[in-house]
């Protein structure tokens, strides 16, 4: 990525979590994070990593954790209502499409952070 597609990307990802958070209403994202966005060199299309910090508890197992189906479709609903939001407030002539991806590093690193935590604790005994 150039510095320019580095530079929208981050507006971009402030700008989204912020519309997701105070604007759209639809009850099934509930607690979105926006970790990250990629933008493509064109400009047109983006990838909108998101996670949920309700969820970043995981269970015992080594799988990753996998999306809620219902928040994927909630921000697939919102994804015209936001690109038509960033298209009003945005001083770029053109708004990327926007695909929202899952990204599991939140509850990952939860899940290590608390293994550590176990391990520390069980060596201090």
């Amino acid at each position: 990525m150039t510095r320019r597609t580095e530079r929208i990307a981050e507006q971009l990802r402030s700008d989204i979590a912020r519309i997701l958070r105070e604007e759209v209403t639809d009850p099934r994202i509930g607690l979105v994070v926006v970790t990250r966005v990629d933008v493509s060199p064109d400009l047109r299309n983006s990838r909108v990593f998101w996670s949920r910090l309700e969820k970043a508890a995981m269970p015992d197992d080594d799988l990753v954790p996998e999306a809620d189906p219902e928040v994927e479709a909630g921000l697939a609903s919102a994804a015209s209502f936001v690109r038509r939001r960033l298209a009003q407030i945005s001083p770029q002539k053109r708004v990327p499409a926007l695909t929202f991806t899952f990204d599991p590093s939140i509850a990952v690193g939860s899940r290590t952070l608390a293994r550590l935590q176990e391990l520390n604790d069980g060596a201090e005994r």
